[in-house]
């Protein structure tokens, strides 16, 4: 009987309606073929969407819009329909503006630190990041769905597919693109042919 006490609690915390509610936000993104802006060379197809709204935002970042903060995510979705596994360990992806200048993405683990003032909309500072701002503190930018969603797929075998963001320090307006190149064949290390996909709206 005095083992009551004890085991109580941890039933209580297994039970569900005991479990912990701050779950992480669970994230599906379509196949390929269900995005309207994509393209297709050598039976690689990249599809993307820019995440630049509070309700795509809440899909994949639960309460937190980047957008709102400066930050544009492009979900990139690969569908790799050779024969063949390529690599996507050397993959590029920048962002070309309306008027052709081109933006690097800003690493997942910078996002945090890419804004002035977290606690508010602001304009992004510029990279590279200061070492000043490299600490932590109260920011919405920096729970764990920026990185967990960041591309991480190196390589990508046959008839499959693979999916995650690039951030972007930019504003999504007519005109913009998508540049991809570094995409290559594992087993001969030939480069694929480029993309260059305007940003639908």
């Amino acid at each position: 009987m005095k083992l009551l006490p004890v085991l109580l609690p941890v039933l209580m915390l297994a039970a569900p309606g005991f479990a912990d509610k701050k779950e992480e936000v669970k994230f599906s993104p379509g196949p390929v073929a269900s995005y309207e802006t994509k393209q297709t060379n050598e039976n690689v197809t990249i599809a993307l969407k820019a995440y630049d709204n509070e309700d795509l935002a809440r899909t994949a970042f639960g309460k937190v819009n980047p957008y709102q903060y400066g930050i544009l995510p492009i979900l990139v979705v690969i569908q790799n329909d050779t024969n063949e596994t390529i690599k996507l360990d050397r993959m590029q992806v920048k962002f070309t503006d309306f008027d052709g200048q081109e933006i690097e993405s800003t690493p997942a683990t910078d996002v945090p630190y890419a804004v002035e003032h977290p606690k508010r909309p602001t304009n992004p500072v510029t990279l590279p990041i200061p070492p000043e701002l490299r600490k932590k503190h109260k920011n919405p930018l920096s729970g764990p769905e920026i990185q967990t969603r960041a591309f991480a797929a190196r390589m990508l075998p046959p008839h499959e597919s693979a999916y995650g963001f690039f951030y972007f320090q930019a504003h999504h307006r007519p005109g913009v693109s998508i540049y991809i190149n570094g995409i290559k064949q594992a087993a001969s290390g030939k480069d694929l042919f480029y993309f260059d996909i305007p940003l639908k709206d």
